[in-house]
């Protein structure tokens, strides 16, 4: 693809200062850019790298004497760099219609431009939507319903009767519908509580590689429109994650926790069942969660609390060292007037 950077300056809402008739095949880092790319600045620990770079142009918050080429000039290079880079992204490969070598129920409903490749089963009465795209090894259970122009990528499940919406992408790997891990103790022996409600899986939705989403005990854990997910993330029955929220890699969410809009997870976090976690919440990487989060709310550690006492806390411990040859010092001195103490009572 060849674009020019005046072309690139309208579609993200910038301006050029420079030739804006630089003509760019691609997008790449500072330090491997070409002249034929565009590349991007937004921190500046990497100035070195903007310095040396052999990008045609780049995108920037601000006009640089950094760089000498063509400059687009935007209010976020974060977001600008996302739009572009989208612009430079090869299509998915898409097979021409259903391929014979998938296994298509009868009662299944294939919706017109859908691209199902080889090694697909698709189960009975189940639903795929137009223009979706099942890569081999998707597994699409019965009565389970695919939204239009949903990507479902290698070896994703979706297990009997559960929901996923439209422009929903799932990376390789994933499990949709899962027993929830529900058991009652009867003596020395786990009976199993039955697992007999879906997931459903709301539009614009993207769940990373290897995630495992278990189906509710009743009803539905519910993923909610816009959510985000990492890869390795353990969703238990009954969750409800609320719209725009993040969840970083290796989050773990036990059973009935309801999670409101723009939360976002950092990667191990853990959070204990039954939660409440607010719209807006924050929770840091390998928090421990044991208790409901007020919305807006920034917690850290384990058990997870208010980030800015977690912060003195982390202080404090890395002067323990100190204060243990402290203490050690004081108890000698104290030992050492001891007798003269003794003397005078």
């Amino acid at each position: 693809m060849q674009i020019e950077v005046n072309e690139i300056a309208r579609r993200v809402e910038g301006r050029v200062c420079g030739d804006g008739a630089r003509v760019v095949t691609g997008i790449q880092a500072l330090d491997a850019a070409k002249e034929s790319d565009i590349s991007f600045f937004a921190d500046v620990r990497y100035a070195d790298a903007l310095a040396h770079t052999r990008a045609g142009a780049v995108i920037v918050r601000e006009e640089t004497a950094g760089f000498e080429g063509p400059q687009v000039i935007v209010a976020n290079p974060q977001v600008a760099y996302a739009k572009v880079a989208s612009l430079f992204q090869r299509p998915l490969p898409r097979h021409p219609g259903v391929s014979p070598e998938a296994c298509i129920h009868s009662s299944a409903q294939i919706g017109p431009g859908a691209s199902i490749h080889p090694l697909v089963f698709v189960g009975e009465g189940a639903v795929v939507g137009e223009d979706a795209v099942l890569f081999p090894g998707v597994y699409v259970g019965a009565r389970a319903r695919i939204g239009a122009r949903t990507v479902l990528h290698p070896n994703v499940s979706v297990l009997h009767d559960c929901i996923v919406g439209n422009d929903v992408i799932v990376h390789a790997g994933t499990v949709i519908g899962s027993d929830g891990f529900g058991y009652v103790r009867d003596g020395g022996h786990s009976v199993k509580i039955p697992q007999i409600g879906i997931v459903q899986i709301d539009d614009q939705v993207e769940i990373g590689a290897n995630n495992c989403i278990d189906r509710a005990a009743l009803g539905r854990t519910w993923i909610r429109q816009g959510v985000k997910t990492d890869n390795l993330v353990q969703i238990a029955h009954n969750v409800v994650i609320g719209e725009g929220s993040l969840v970083v890699a290796q989050a773990g969410i036990s059973g009935s926790v309801k999670i409101g809009r723009g939360v976002v997870l950092g990667g191990q976090v853990g959070i204990a069942d039954h939660l409440e976690i607010g719209d807006g919440a924050r929770v840091a990487s390998q928090s421990g969660v044991m208790r409901s989060i007020e919305p807006g709310e920034a917690v850290n550690g384990s058990p997870a609390m208010p980030h800015r006492q977690f912060m003195r806390m982390a202080a404090l411990t890395a002067r323990l060292p100190q204060l243990n040859e402290r203490v050690k010092k004081l108890e000698k001195m104290i030992e050492a007037l001891a007798p003269f103490v003794k003397e005078r009572t």
